[in-house]
């Protein structure tokens, strides 16, 4: 199988010792980390770890002890837990050879280990997420940041945005393209023919008829009626606290939440250390972790790797699905 690429992500981060931990039990299917190999050689004796690390060949799934890295070279020295703006252009040399391969075909996929915003902005260089410069980069119209956990999903209609923005977001024209890449990637990257969507609702109780605000009834609604009639399935405007029950997930392939904190409290809560996050509508395969850069933990040993291993599998299973669809 031709290699997921895996951006170790922030080197002051805890990515570098999840990259080595899933390394010294045998990495879950084939990949190859892009870094700098003597950082990662360092943290692992930091960590008192034994890794061999290959620069040459072709990574196979299950080799325990055995990390292929291609390098990448850090700008600056590093220290565990110690951030140094003078790296950041390092962090984002990672991701650009990743999403160079990827659509090269070199690797099947991209799945990110977590990097630090605030200090690639310290560093002069203007960065939003993973999400918003992986769209920038590969020219995609439309992406959408979904988080999975088992088989709970939740996709967000609107992502980075301060809650007293977010009304004015919920167009009708965003909906119709969210939900149109929404329903076409869990159809040819998760295998599910028709999937069903719930769809929740802006305010409490979804509005309660116009008398919690307007934008249910005008304009949420309207585009479910119009996207229901070219055949999707779609539910709602669902108040969240009545969508996310047992009752309406046993019926749904995935929730679409209208900002960031109605939908991914629950999915975290219901999933954290072993959910990934999804970037849908690019022409490439992204996942990531569902956690931050931990320094306090960078180097303790203390980090755990089951979000990180989480997101390979999920990286690889949409691979195989793009591939047979």
């Amino acid at each position: 199988m031709t290699p997921i690429a895996l951006c170790s992500g922030e080197p002051a981060g805890i990515g570098p010792d999840l990259c080595i931990r899933m390394a010294v039990a045998g990495m879950p299917v084939a990949a190859t980390v892009l870094g700098d190999p003597d950082v990662i050689a360092a943290r692992a004796a930091t960590l008192g770890s034994e890794v061999r690390i290959v620069t040459t060949g072709t990574p196979q799934a299950g080799a325990p002890g055995e990390l292929h890295v291609t390098p990448v070279r850090a700008r600056a020295r590093v220290s565990p837990g110690v951030l140094d703006p003078a790296n950041a252009p390092y962090v984002l040399e990672i991701l650009d050879t990743a999403i160079d391969g990827c659509m090269a075909g070199t690797y099947a996929g991209v799945c990110t280990a977590p990097l630090h915003k605030g200090v690639i902005n310290d560093a002069g260089i203007p960065f939003t997420g993973h999400t918003e410069y992986l769209a920038a980069r590969t020219d995609a119209e439309q992406v959408v940041m979904m988080l999975a956990a088992g088989r709970l999903r939740v996709a967000l209609a609107t992502t980075h945005l301060p809650l007293r923005a977010v009304p004015d977001a919920i167009t009708e024209e965003r909906l119709r393209s969210v939900l149109r890449v929404l329903h076409a990637e869990l159809r040819d990257r998760f295998d599910l023919p028709q999937p069903r969507i719930l769809v929740l609702g802006l305010n409490p109780h979804a509005g309660e008829g116009g008398h919690l605000g307007h934008e249910d009834g005008e304009i949420i609604a309207p585009v479910i009626d119009a996207l229901t009639a070219e055949g999707m399935k779609l539910s709602g405007p669902l108040p969240a606290d009545t969508a996310f029950t047992p009752r309406w997930l046993e019926q749904a392939d995935a929730v679409l939440a209208m900002y960031h904190d109605q939908g991914l409290p629950v999915l975290k809560h219901a999933g954290f250390g072993g959910a990934v996050n999804i970037t849908l509508g690019l022409p490439i395969i992204r996942t990531s972790v569902d956690h931050g850069t931990a320094l306090e933990l960078a180097g303790s040993g203390r980090a755990e790797e089951g979000s990180l291993r989480a997101a390979l599998l999920l990286a690889a299973e949409m691979a195989a699905n793009r591939d047979t669809a």
